[in-house]
């Protein structure tokens, strides 16, 4: 939809992705999208040298979201809400919206 602006449309289903999760991480990426591992870990690369993301570490995995000091960052996300909101309904559920639970319930822990 929009890669011809972002450049690639791996730098879309990133950007898009972070919106609607606010973080994520390649391996992530690459088991919802399908794409080689590789293609993410570049594009972010790409996207934290331009100061768009920053990474951090959660235990082994580095992982990405949006830098808050980017100065437009208020502008991007209303950008990607809007745009967002044009995708079919199939593939936001598909590909965006917030995926289940990946650890398992505390033992005991009330519903």
């Amino acid at each position: 939809m929009l890669e011809s602006l972002f450049g690639t449309p791996i730098i879309e289903k990133i950007l898009f992705f972070l919106e609607v999760n606010k973080k994520c991480y390649p391996s992530q990426l690459k088991e919802v999208f399908q794409n080689p591992l590789y293609s993410f870990q570049r594009a972010l690369a790409r996207l934290e040298k331009g100061g768009i993301v920053v990474s951090f570490r959660e235990g082994k995995t580095l992982v990405y979201q949006f830098n808050p000091r980017y100065p437009f960052l208020p502008e991007l996300e209303a950008f990607l809400l809007k745009a967002y909101s044009f995708f079919p309904e199939d593939i936001r559920k598909k590909y965006y919206e917030p995926i289940v639970r990946k650890r398992p319930r505390r033992q005991g822990k009330p519903l």
